[in-house]
């Protein structure tokens, strides 16, 4: 399944940010400003981003209202409630527009919106276009026992199991070793 440019970016996206959230304080992947800023570069957004304290606590709140998405996955009427939250509390304002190499797609808020709006409402958007394609089955939470991290499986056949973090990597060492050990 190919979902479109924009789509796919926010759902990687989306999945990046739920998975800043370590299983402890100190394994906080977005634990300062600096942090919050790393993310904005990495994943190549525009627009305001302020970097103080209220960002980055935005951000960090809006973590687990997206993790919430990948894990009523299953269940698409308490899905489609929480997106439709989403785009409400974002105040989303879908329109056409066309930067960089980019081709027309769409964004639903203003440039100048918080950072963390913006977030919310493009992931949202995202999560819009797998539910009206009947791909909620694509988020899923990495198979790794020892892992919550969140993924979005973009593969042809559905078969992506671990997050990006190397737990497939982790998994299928192990298996060597004990096949071989």
């Amino acid at each position: 399944m190919t979902f479109a440019h924009d789509t796919d970016v926010a759902l990687r996206t989306a999945a990046a940010l739920v998975n800043t959230s370590g299983p402890s304080p100190e394994e906080d992947a977005l634990a300062t400003t600096d942090d919050l800023r790393a993310f904005y570069v990495e994943w190549g957004w525009t627009g305001r981003f302020d970097g103080d304290d209220a960002e980055l606590t935005q951000a960090r709140a809006l973590r687990s209202r997206v993790r919430a998405v990948w894990l009523a996955s299953e269940d698409e009427v308490t899905t489609v409630d929480l997106v439709n939250e989403l785009l409400r509390d974002g105040r989303a304002l879908p329109q056409l527009v066309e930067h960089d190499d980019y081709g027309w797609h769409i964004h639903a808020t203003d440039g100048d919106a918080p950072f963390a709006r913006r977030m919310q409402v493009e992931a949202a958007m995202a999560f819009v276009d797998v539910i009206r394609a009947g791909e909620l089955s694509r988020l899923r939470v990495c198979a790794a026992d020892d892992c919550d991290d969140v993924l979005v499986d973009l593969s042809r056949n559905r078969s992506k199991r671990y997050c990006e973090g190397g737990c497939g990597n982790r998994l299928a060492a192990a298996a060597y070793r004990a096949r071989h050990g």
